[in-house]
């Protein structure tokens, strides 16, 4: 199953969380410091919250794909590649508290768009912003 991914930058962190499970009467998936997400079924989403700078309004951060494989990675970046867009890869990646495969491309509007993978979870990121999983620093 695919599903798209919204991940917007807020100010209130928790006030958000609490907005948007009662928007989609779901609870997050998964709440770090500064960070939370929603796997809301129905509409199929993936939303993140990001925090950012108290005082600022939201704002979009970026777009994204979320698909089960690295193989359907793979896939998306060549289709994008032979349609003649630019893409960039990252693979191993940390990032949002997980390991992930990723490939990104800018939209004409210059939104950032995604489709990438979770291949691990993690619950903490180290000093250096990258995801500690099973002992050892990956990113």
């Amino acid at each position: 199953m695919s599903r798209v991914q919204l991940a917007l930058r807020v100010a209130d962190l928790e006030g958000s969380i609490a907005f948007y499970s009662k928007l989609f009467g779901a609870e997050p998936a998964k709440v770090r410091p500064g960070y939370a997400n929603f796997a809301i079924a129905e509409p199929p989403l993936k939303l993140v919250l990001l925090e950012g700078e108290t005082g600022d309004p939201t704002r979009l951060d970026h777009l994204g794909v979320e698909v089960e494989t690295t193989d359907q990675v793979a896939a998306a970046t060549t289709r994008l590649t032979d349609a003649g867009l630019a893409t960039f890869e990252e693979n191993d990646t940390s990032c949002c508290y997980a390991l992930q495969d990723k490939v990104w491309v800018t939209a004409p509007g210059t939104e950032p768009w995604e489709v990438y993978t979770v291949k691990a979870d993690a619950d903490v990121l180290n000093k250096n912003g990258t995801a500690t999983l099973d002992g050892c620093s990956c990113g």
